[in-house]
């Protein structure tokens, strides 16, 4: 069919050529000096509608549906072609034109003092014809034409208005531009059409496909419609918009299940396949970029094969079309939803349309009469009945049938559409030769500030007002081209909604507004919208559901991306609501919900006051404070007796401090980790229990230094044992520790760490020791210090009985020894709180061991065995085992 087309092309160039007016064409090639006129050889046979006018503008409308071209014998000189099928649709628009043409001339406002005449041509659906109708609209129509030096005059059209279709404008358009002749087409939509470089006078007053592309889109995406059949028909209008449609789509994340091709001929095979695949496909959504031609054979086929359940949405093509309003058709198309066209009001157009008489046109109107062609379709009858007309029955029209008492779609004003762009083309061109007339000379436009004047004017100049039209209509509508020609898209949402009596209403049940702010383009009434399934719903159209908090999307090999498995996300991460193929990793100081769907702040784990085990070791540590406390009550009490006197009194009160200081400082140990409980907890633990050893290490030195007076020449030991010098030894051992602390705590202190090595849905705050050497010569100062305790008791203990506090000492080292070595494997294995507890642990063990086994024999014997404690019974047992 295409390549019939391009015949048919080829062979209306071969007529045009082969007659003198291509030089009408050319209007700035200089006269032959051997011709002063030019004279058409043969008239193409069209159907038109002419009104004499000072200026004239053309017209292409589809006024007819088929075109039957005579047999091409090559032999000899072909008839003209003739066409059939009368669209009272594609009149009621060339009316229109006709209509604003009359209105304008009675405006005294626009173009005052000017007439203007049209000259309207049937392309009959076929770009053969069309092409025709431009070109003989563009090189004129009269017999003869004079020529001169100049060729001044205007030319024999000033514009034109059309054609409807894409794939004729596109033709028409890439010949007539080249000479700047404008075209205004009302319904022309083939986004191709916006190339300024190939088509530079084109303008039309409907939006570009590109437009129509993006609102479909719009509505899909505002019912969540992601997966989608495609239908177009086979010509430019189709294709581009498939195109268009494919690359949209994708952009917004929708993906096309199917993409299917109507095809031109019909077949039947071809048909039956395409159904097959929409029926078979889960696309629930069928996108048809046709009109209502190509469409009907496949809603024929969608009928016979039973295909309900789907939603379509039409273009603007066929979305007004009231051929597919059947009963036999709407339990399958009822619900549609369309794009159409803007409505407009006309006033006056109505009581001018059912006024119409055949008898209005010219005489010399150039080619056949269509108001003729009319008046016979409407009333079956003819004007100029052939012979044998009447004896066959027919009737013959009289002219004055009355077109109100017969019930038409010609009448029908209510749904003006293309008709309402007809009108504004008009108005367009009116308004551009307007603003060319009000040129004031030496302030043109042009080069040297000319003025372009209507006896010597050029398409292009006509072209360059165009460019810049803007006015309004009595409707409201603004009318203005943007750079590309195209006009500002605005579209009004139908659906055909099917009644229970089984009439169709169309509704208007939204508008999408390109001019609109952002995001607000689109206005759709839901609530609305006739929906044609049983749950009175609109339907789900995906290939893969959405995947749900706490998933995130994993693409099918060789599948479109609308199609996807949902899996989980990990531990720690959530779903992407930006980018739903990846999880987001949850910050650091948060986990992920049991869903998986928002980040929740980690749980926070430390040794607390509120917990049993944080009670139980402050309890702990209270009661060996408090224990020491009451030692120290007693010895206070009886300070004068011989068990407290024995052996230095002094160092066991500071001994009973040291304690209490240790058993106090477990306490650091317990709550939140901060800067100061951090740096403070192992310096106060270091240094009282280095306060504690050394003390310790000077009484066991007594005791050995007293051991030796006892015997010959041993009274010069103790004079190194002095009070004094025991005082002294203590602050020394305890002041190299506090240097100790000092050094780490300025190199490397200890700092407050939120640890989430533990557990990966908590945070357990801990305190780092900062310098594993400082923490490590504190700890080896203080075993240093025991080992020697222990060593020098171990020496001692068997002493006589009066000195046997040497055997408590080695019994207090061995317990505290055993717990600090103990202690380092426990304390590295346990984690979190718990290495916390282990050193409390350690603290209050080794505490508690030195507090009973070195004060609770004389404990016992102060408050059970009083009669012990006196110097006698303490030097006679000495006697005795001497």
């Amino acid at each position: 069919m295409r390549v019939r087309q391009y015949i048919n092309l080829y062979l209306s160039i071969i007529m045009i050529l082969n007659s003198s007016s291509l030089s009408l064409l050319l209007n700035n090639s200089s006269a032959s000096s051997s011709s002063s006129s030019c004279r058409l050889r043969e008239q193409f046979s069209l159907n038109g509608m002419y009104q004499k006018g000072d200026v004239i503008l053309g017209g292409l409308f589809e006024v007819h549906y088929f075109t039957v071209f005579p047999e091409l014998s090559f032999t000899s000189e072909p008839q003209q072609f003739y066409c059939e099928g009368f669209d009272s649709f594609g009149f009621q628009q060339a009316q229109t034109m006709a209509f604003a043409v009359d209105e304008i001339n009675r405006n005294p406002d626009l173009l005052p003092n000017i007439k203007l005449g049209y000259q309207l041509y049937d392309n009959c659906l076929k770009l053969g014809v069309s092409f025709r109708a431009a070109m003989s609209l563009a090189s004129g129509r009269e017999e003869e034409f004079l020529l001169d030096e100049t060729c001044s005059g205007s030319p024999p059209v000033l514009g034109i208005v059309g054609d409807p279709g894409s794939t004729h404008s596109i033709a028409i358009s890439s010949v007539l531009g080249l000479f700047r002749v404008p075209m205004v087409s009302h319904y022309a939509t083939c986004s191709c059409l916006s190339n300024r470089g190939k088509y530079p006078s084109f303008f039309r007053t409907i939006p570009s496909d590109s437009f129509q592309v993006r609102a479909m889109i719009q509505i899909l995406h505002r019912l969540g419609w992601t997966w989608v059949g495609l239908v177009f028909s086979d010509d430019d209008y189709g294709f581009h918009a498939a195109r268009s449609f494919h690359s949209s789509l994708a952009e917004s994340g929708g993906c096309v299940a199917y993409s299917q091709v109507l095809p031109k001929d019909n077949r039947p095979t071809e048909l039956q396949r395409i159904v097959g695949e929409i029926k078979s496909s889960t696309a629930r959504v069928v996108v048809v970029f046709s009109n209502e031609a190509y469409l009907l054979p496949l809603v024929d086929e969608v009928v016979v094969q039973n295909v309900k359940g789907l939603q379509w949405i039409a273009s603007e093509a066929w979305t007004s079309s009231t051929v597919f309003h059947t009963p036999r058709l709407m339990p399958y198309l009822g619900g549609t939803l369309g794009i159409a066209i803007r409505r407009g009001e006309i006033p006056g157009l109505r009581d001018y349309l059912l006024n119409v008489r055949p008898d209005d046109q010219p005489a010399n109107n150039p080619g056949k009469n269509m108001v003729k062609q009319f008046w016979e379709a409407v009333f079956g009858c003819r004007l100029e009945p052939p012979a044998g007309w009447v004896e066959a029955g027919g009737d013959v029209c009289t002219g004055q049938e009355d077109l109100s008492d017969v019930e038409t779609d010609y009448g029908d004003v209510s749904e003006l559409r293309p008709e309402y762009n007809v009108y504004k083309a008009v108005y367009a061109l009116a308004h551009a030769l307007h603003d060319l007339l009000q040129c004031v000379p030496g302030r043109g436009p042009f080069s040297g500030h000319r003025c372009a004047s209507l006896q010597r004017l050029e398409p292009w100049q006509l072209v360059h007002y165009l460019e810049r039209v803007n006015f309004t209509t009595d409707f409201g509508d603004r009318v203005s081209f943007d750079d590309n020609g195209d006009a500002l898209a605005i579209y009004d949402i139908m659906n055909w909604a099917w009644l229970q009596d089984g009439s169709v209403q169309v509704e208007n049940v939204g508008v999408i507004d390109e001019s609109a702010p952002a995001g607000q383009e689109l206005t759709l009434d839901v609530d609305r919208i006739f929906w044609n399934f049983e749950s009175k719903k609109p339907p789900r159209s995906v290939c893969s559901e959405s995947c749900p908090p706490g998933t995130r999307v994993a693409r099918k090999k060789g599948e479109p991306v609308c199609c996807f498995d949902c899996i989980s996300c990990a531990e720690g991460e959530v779903s992407n609501t930006t980018d739903s193929a990846e999880c987001l990793r949850c910050p650091e100081d948060f986990w992920s919900s049991p869903e998986r769907d928002l980040c929740i702040p980690k749980g926070v784990e430390f040794l607390s006051y509120q917990e049993s085990l944080g009670i139980s070791l402050m309890t702990a540590s209270l009661l060996g404070a408090l224990i020491c406390a009451v030692v120290l009550g007693i010895f206070t009490r009886y300070r004068n007796t011989p068990v407290v006197k024995a052996n230095n009194s002094e160092l066991s009160f500071l001994l009973l401090l040291s304690l209490k200081l240790c058993f106090l400082c477990s306490l650091l140990f317990i709550g939140r980790p901060r800067l100061w409980t951090c740096q403070l907890r192992h310096a106060a633990f270091g240094i009282s229990f280095v306060l504690c050893v050394s003390c310790i290490l000077v009484k066991t030195m007594v005791v050995l230094a007293v051991f030796r007076t006892s015997k010959p020449g041993g009274n010069a030991s103790l004079k190194w044992f002095g009070a004094g010098q025991q005082r002294g030894t203590v602050l020394v051992l305890t002041l190299f520790q506090a240097a100790i602390c000092t050094a780490w705590l300025v190199s490397a202190s200890p700092t407050p760490h939120k640890n989430t090595r533990y557990h990966i849905d908590k945070i357990v705050y801990e305190c780092v020791v900062g310098s594993v050497a400082g923490f490590g010569a504190l700890l080896g100062y203080i075993g240093i210090l025991a080992f020697l305790s222990f060593l020098l008791a171990f020496l001692a203990r068997n002493l006589p009985d009066n000195f046997n506090e040497a055997k408590f000492i080695t019994f207090s080292m061995l317990i505290f020894c055993a717990v600090w070595i103990s202690f380092v494997p426990a304390y590295i294995s346990s984690p979190g709180k718990y290495a916390d507890a282990v050193e409390i642990f350690a603290i209050l063990a080794s505490s508690f061991g030195l507090l009973v086994a070195l004060f609770g024999p004389k404990c016992y014997i102060i408050l059970l065995r009083p009669e012990r404690n006196t110097k006698k019974a303490l030097m006679g047992r000495a006697t005795t085992k001497t």
